[in-house]
């Protein structure tokens, strides 16, 4: 396993935000990566609930010292997806975790830290955005040129030759903040997208949740895990995500499977565009290959994930996550 760069996750947590933030956590504490920061979002819920979510998920796997930025960007409940994640983002978990060791009042805004933590180390931050590009947007119109100074950008996002997950053609992290995401792609920087083409095939059921803390299935992270993917798993069911299969979709965790073991993918180099206007396909992406894809390309898209060993991988760097953190409960 390759050695990452210096990590900023930007997150509106969310069941699958979450399940992508514990992966990322596993392989912090393994010694293969460093969290410079996370940013939050509004999106799946509000900006307030997903900052107070992601605090108290660091807290609880003793990361407290991680900076942790607030949004202040798009903020509009009736637009939110907490009728998928819960009314806290996280399966309406939240009051079986420990409080938020952050304070809202006190935190820095998400771009300050984005911004600061680029320019402090030019070409070595990688981000990982899985929440609406409002924060990546707001950086890099106040600081033009910030997010090339990144190594890479990872984005969760668009749904290409498929449907959408929001609307018939627009995905939610895009559909959410239509401007923001073509800002980010028009950014120049080294962007990588991984659209519901491929996250679609990733369905984390019952049994791989109850695999990857049966070491230790009475600790409070991996009650979390079990609980968390049984309420997600009824809501996926409800609104069909996973055609009758019993699981639910991790489509943010393939940010973080990319990063770590890239050989799981294959890519092709595109021009990418969306739509910020359509009355009926606001937030949609466009691939444009009238010119080649290599005259105007913007962006390396994701078309094929190999589905079994991503979840080989995700399931033992879980199971790792776990047994690293059984003394702090001892």
């Amino acid at each position: 396993m390759p050695t990452a760069a210096k990590i900023i996750l930007d997150t509106d947590p969310g069941g699958d935000d979450s399940v992508a933030l514990l992966w990322l956590l596993s392989l912090v504490q393994q010694g293969f990566a460093e969290l410079i920061a996370v940013t939050t979002a509004a999106g799946n819920v509000s900006a307030h609930r997903t900052f107070a979510s992601a605090s108290q998920l660091l807290g609880l796997l003793g990361f407290a010292a991680v900076p942790l930025g607030r949004s202040q960007g798009l903020d509009t409940p009736q637009a939110d997806a907490s009728h998928i994640h819960g009314a806290d983002g996280m399966g309406n978990l939240a009051q079986t975790l420990p409080p938020p060791p952050h304070s809202w009042q006190t935190a820095p805004t998400s771009v300050d830290l984005l911004v600061q933590a680029i320019a402090a180390h030019p070409q070595e931050i990688t981000i990982v955005a899985i929440a609406p590009f409002t924060n990546l947007a707001q950086a890099e119109q106040q600081h033009p040129g910030i997010l090339q100074q990144a190594r890479e950008v990872v984005l969760m996002a668009g749904a290409v030759q498929c449907p959408g997950n929001v609307t018939p053609t627009a995905e939610f992290n895009v559909w959410f903040d239509p401007p923001a995401a073509q800002t980010v792609l028009q950014s120049g920087a080294q962007v990588v997208v991984i659209p519901l083409d491929v996250t679609r095939r990733l369905i984390f059921t019952e049994a791989m949740a109850q695999a990857a803390t049966e070491a230790a299935p009475t600790t409070s992270l991996a009650e979390f895990i079990v609980s968390l993917s049984r309420f997600m798993r009824q809501t996926a069911l409800a609104y069909r995500e996973t055609s009758g299969t019993p699981g639910f979709l991790i489509h943010d965790a393939a940010t973080i499977a990319y990063l770590f073991y890239p050989e799981l993918f294959h890519f092709r180099r595109v021009n990418l565009q969306v739509e910020t206007l359509g009355q009926w396909t606001k937030g949609q992406t466009v691939l444009d290959d009238r010119h080649g894809p290599k005259a105007t390309a913007n962006a390396w898209l994701a078309t094929e994930v190999d589905t079994d060993n991503f979840f080989a991988c995700l399931l033992e760097d879980l199971k790792t996550l776990l047994a690293l953190n059984c003394d702090r409960e001892a």
